[in-house]
């Protein structure tokens, strides 16, 4: 068995006296494991780091076995991505959820969004809110996608500004007003039309808000697991940012 395809290393595992397990999001075979004989060689360790884009042929004698892999590096992001606080807690945060996925599941779209984020996660201004868009590409990918498009009350697009918890759907400024106690706030960097927006430290904590309670609902919870560390990690830097902000940027939608 071999094949040759692109990847994003995600995590790195040693092995024996010399060798690593190599864990990357590919673009055609998914999150996939291989051995990297001589992977802990001072030479092997430049290109093997977490967020490094590189080429991957991966070699078994059953599709079963673990197999090789052959690596060439592409695109270097691991100095960039290590100076930045937020780049590091990111990556791994969406580490930790990309091993949700059942190994070697394509999933084509996520392996394209982490491309994209991967190549701006060290911009504090806008990884946080790309983590966050990442965390709702996962949840649509496994079957809990959430209903941002219209209000789920009166069927229109405009003024969204809540998510219902029960339904995952959004909801209008003025359908929400009886219930606000309930409801999820939905910041405007993810309603349609609005991305273009800078978001502020308060729309980031809500949007964090929004997605990790319905991954934990769904995906963390019934399996019984924590989410990553590093994703409190963000939640707390959006925090102490939301409370720093100057009063104008400390409204969210």
């Amino acid at each position: 068995m071999e094949w040759t395809d692109e990847g994003t290393i995600i995590g790195l595992k040693a092995h024996g006296e010399s060798a690593v397990i190599l864990e990357a999001m590919t673009r055609e075979h998914g999150r996939h494991l291989g051995l990297v004989r001589g992977g802990r060689s001072a030479k092997a360790q430049a290109s093997l780091q977490p967020g490094n884009a590189v080429s991957l042929t991966w070699r078994a004698r059953l599709d079963e076995h673990l197999g090789e892999y052959k690596v060439e590096l592409l695109t270097s992001h691991a100095a960039r991505l290590i100076a930045a606080p937020v780049a590091l807690y990111g990556l791994g945060t969406i580490a930790g959820l990309l091993r949700l996925l059942p190994e070697r599941d394509p999933h084509p779209g996520l392996y394209e969004g982490l491309s994209v984020l991967v190549a701006h996660l060290d911009e504090a201004e806008m990884a946080p809110a790309l983590i966050i868009r990442f965390e709702l590409a996962m949840l649509t990918e496994l079957g809990f996608g959430l209903d941002l498009a219209r209000c789920a009350v009166t069927g229109s697009p405009d003024d969204l500004s809540h998510v219902s918890p029960k339904s995952g759907k959004a909801v209008s400024r003025r359908a929400a007003q009886p219930y606000l106690d309930r409801l999820l706030k939905l910041p405007s960097f993810l309603v349609e039309g609005q991305g273009g927006r800078r978001p502020s430290p308060a729309d980031i904590l809500s949007g964090f808000a929004l997605t990790g309670f319905f991954l934990r609902r769904h995906i963390l919870d019934p399996r019984g697991l924590r989410e990553p560390p590093e994703r409190a990690r963000l939640v707390e830097m959006a925090t102490r940012a939301a409370a720093n902000a100057p009063p104008g940027e400390s409204s969210t939608a």
